[in-house]
Parts: structure tokens; C-alpha cells; sequence
């Protein structure tokens, strides 16, 4: 049988999405098997290795694209395109219901699009995230990422959009190119920069045309990558744009509910018993998750530095008071 070391190695080595290592440890596991007279079971994990082998690090089998681990992009797309492997989970976040129902159906869907093809359905794939900064938007991309195995490539605006004329189109379909060739999470932060209103006074011929590729170019995609666009200013996008995308993910500024978990989560390695929500919960009113961790991180630190581990209700309160005026 797997020694102790063995177990809690594949345990890590899935933890992290390191397929690699992980066939590596069962090959050593199936080997020590065959030594010590257990053949056909040894021979079984093989061929189990063998066809996990063929199939993408989610368990996806091949016809729907594997997951291409890029270490940096390359050439042309060097300046358009930075790449990440994170190991953010949903379970990171703090999030409403409705919110982390909607999410888990996008990760759901994508983890059993083979059944869904079957029937002819495809899984969400186009995703535009909406609401005030500091949500949670950014993570989320990180999070889906995370949850799928993907790499979570961030699209370089100031990169992409240039005053020359065209250029920016055919850096989009560059762009394009690579989401139908590597399978990963594409992100597109800040999006009303690139996805701005047609109609708006302030529009420009180029951002029109720039606008009018990128609508086709989504339109036309039939690539298996997840396209994340994300944007604090939802009223300034194009109508058109919201057709393009198969869901629209609503965020907003956390409930006192949801206020008192991320205070809770940031502090919990701390004494936090003596904690009195009330006024902690009044204070919080208004401020965004990113908001809200700064001044529990303002908090921890105004403790530690006073060489205690214990939060009064106090300074807690008084470190969300200066965020709030900091905000204004």
C-alpha cells in the first residue's frame, strides 16, 4: 500500500494542480505494489495512469482541448497578454448566496461540458463581471481559474489599444487567435475602456471600429476558453456587448452579514472574542470587500506592534472610520 509520505504527497501535488508530480507518485505507488506481489492491482493504477494521462487536468478527455501550460506568452503577444497560475478557490472568497450559486453553476457547467455537448448545449463560457470597485472581480477571475486548472492570462490594455489606426484590431484578433489555440481564462479588466458606448458623444471612429471587431471577434468565438471581461462602470458599455456574453455577474457592496465574514476570515488568526459586531457592523456600512480587508489589515498590525493579538472593538472600529474617511 501508498506509505504516509506517499498520500500526503499526491494530497499536495493535487491541492496544487501538479499533474506531473501527481502521475509521477502513483507510478512510484503502482511500482512498490508490483514489488510486493500485488501485480494485478499494480497493473490496474497503471492503466488508470495511462488514461488520466490522455485526458486535460480538469479530467476532460482530449476532443474538448487540453489545457496548454504556457510558462509566458511569447513574440507579438509578449506586450498584450501576462500570464498567471493561481490557486485561488471559490472557498477563498466571501460571497453572497446568489452570487456563489451563480459562480458554482459556471464551474459546474464547465467541469461536465462533455455531457452537455452530448445533448447539444455548450457550457458558460462568456462571463461579464459588473460592480463598484474592490467586489471582488479581480479574484473572482483568479478564483474560476483556479477551480478549472486553467491559466489565467490578463489582457494588457495600455498594450492593446494604440492611436494608430487598425492596429488595435489586429492586436484583438491576435488575442482571438490564442484563446482558440490555449485553452485557459482570459481575462479583460476594466473592460468599458475597450467596450464603450457606440452612441457616446465622447466616441472616436477608432474605439468604434475597435468596438465593432471585438463584438465579432467574441460573436465568432467557438473556443473552449473561458472569457472573463470585468468593468466598475456597467452603464458606460455598449447594450450590444451584453448579448455577446453568456452570463452577467452582478456584484455589489458586501450586506453587514457578509461585512462581519470578511472581518471575520481576516482576523481569525487573531483574539477576536472581545469584538462587539454592532458598532464594528455600523462602521463597515458602505465599504467594499478590498475596503474592508485594509482596515482589518490596519487593525492586526496596530495590534501586533502593541505586542497583543487581541482586537478591541475600538481600534477595530476606529481603522474602518479611517478607511471610510479615506474613501472620501
Amino acid at each position: 500500500m501508498a506509505t504516509k509520505d506517499q498520500l500526503k504527497a499526491l494530497i499536495k501535488c493535487h491541492a496544487d494542480g501538479d499533474n506531473d508530480r501527481f502521475y509521477a507518485v502513483a507510478m512510484q505507488v503502482a511500482a512498490q505494489e508490483a514489488r510486493s506481489g500485488h501485480g494485478r492491482f499494480a497493473q490496474e493504477l497503471r492503466e488508470l495512469i495511462d488514461k488520466a494521462k490522455d485526458r486535460g487536468p480538469t479530467g476532460l478527455p482530449s476532443p474538448i482541448g487540453r489545457i496548454v501550460p504556457v510558462v509566458q506568452p511569447r513574440g507579438e503577444l509578449a506586450g498584450l497578454l501576462s500570464v498567471a497560475y493561481p490557486k485561488t478557490r471559490l472557498a477563498d472568497m466571501v460571497l453572497g448566496e446568489p452570487l456563489r450559486r451563480q459562480l458554482d453553476r459556471v464551474i459546474l457547467e464547465q467541469r461536465q461540458q462533455l455531457r452537455l455537448q452530448e445533448h447539444g448545449f455548450g457550457p458558460v463560457r462568456k462571463l461579464l463581471l459588473v460592480g463598484p470597485p474592490g467586489t471582488g472581480k479581480t479574484m473572482t477571475a483568479a478564483a474560476l481559474a483556479g477551480e478549472l486548472g486553467m491559466a489565467l492570462f490578463t489582457i494588457q490594455l495600455d498594450g492593446l489599444i494604440t492611436k494608430f489606426m487598425g492596429e488595435t484590431a489586429a492586436k484583438l484578433r491576435l488575442i482571438f487567435d490564442a484563446i482558440a489555440e490555449t485553452r485557459a481564462a482570459y481575462f479583460f479588466d476594466e473592460f468599458d475602456a475597450l467596450g464603450g458606448d457606440r452612441g457616446s458623444k465622447n466616441d472616436v471612429g477608432e474605439i468604434r471600429r475597435v468596438l465593432n471587431s471585438f463584438l465579432q471577434f467574441l460573436e465568432q468565438d467557438d473556443s473552449q476558453s473561458l472569457i472573463i471581461g470585468a468593468t466598475n462602470h456597467a452603464a458606460l458599455l455598449d447594450r450590444a456587448l451584453f448579448r455577446r456574453f453568456d452570463s452577467v455577474v452582478d456584484y455589489a457592496l458586501p450586506s453587514p452579514n457578509v461585512a462581519q465574514k470578511v472581518i471575520h476570515a481576516r482576523l481569525g488568526a487573531l483574539n477576536i472574542a472581545k469584538v462587539g459586531w454592532a458598532p464594528v457592523r455600523k462602521a463597515a456600512a458602505g465599504l467594499s470587500h478590498a475596503e474592508l480587508t485594509k482596515a482589518c489589515d490596519q487593525a492586526a498590525k496596530n495590534a501586533i506592534l502593541a505586542e497583543t493579538t487581541v482586537i478591541e472593538t475600538k481600534a477595530l472600529v476606529a481603522a474602518l472610520v479611517e478607511r471610510q474617511t479615506a474613501r472620501t
